[in-house]
């Protein structure tokens, strides 16, 4: 008995499993490789996350942010107030526009550079945010999906919801038929 003790205090004993430390030599142990890759999802999520992240902005931030809201809807209700005008007072209009076509063409190339810079750096802040917005929203994928798969286990319709389990007073409580007045009125007046 001593020998065999022995034998398997050698290969299995002392806080360690010279088998499974032999096999993790030429194979990865299955459970740790998992929580090794999970470990890194999960770092690789919160580094993504905080580069995206927003600092909290002050009153001048929000301020700039309200004055960038206003060249687009400028924009476009002035080409709206022009079509109006047109119609309106074309006299006036014509006046208007006859100083327009005395801009010279470096200008008009000049302002479609700053329309553009404009709106391009307008649309690259929203990419950013849809960035931001998106990494915020797979981090709730989980737990959502976890609270869908609890709720759908609780539905009267899914299978085994009724099931009592080994409780045998629940299982004959079940079974036994109740007292229905309802039920035996509509039964005497058939």
């Amino acid at each position: 008995m001593g020998l065999i003790e022995r034998v398997f205090n050698t290969v299995f004993g002392g806080e360690r499993n010279v088998l499974r430390d032999t096999v993790e030599v030429f194979r990865e142990n299955a459970e740790a490789g998992a929580a090794r890759g999970a470990e890194v999802q999960k770092q690789a999520m919160s580094q993504y996350g905080a580069e995206f992240s927003a600092p909290s902005k002050g009153g001048f931030d929000r301020f700039m942010d309200g004055l960038n809201r206003v060249p687009r809807p400028a924009l476009a209700l002035g080409t709206l107030g022009l079509f109006v005008s047109a119609m309106v007072a074309p006299l006036w209009f014509a006046q208007r526009m006859q100083g327009i076509a005395l801009v010279p063409e470096p200008l008009w190339w000049l302002l479609g550079v700053i329309v553009s810079f404009y709106f391009g750096a307008r649309h690259q802040v929203k990419a950013q945010e849809f960035q931001r917005s998106i990494v915020q929203t797979v981090a709730h994928v989980q737990p959502v999906v976890d609270t869908i798969a609890m709720i759908g286990r609780m539905r009267a319709d899914s299978i085994g919801a009724a099931d009592p389990g080994p409780d045998v007073r629940a299982a004959a409580q079940a079974l036994r038929s109740e007292a229905n007045p309802a039920l035996d009125d509509w039964r005497a007046a058939r």
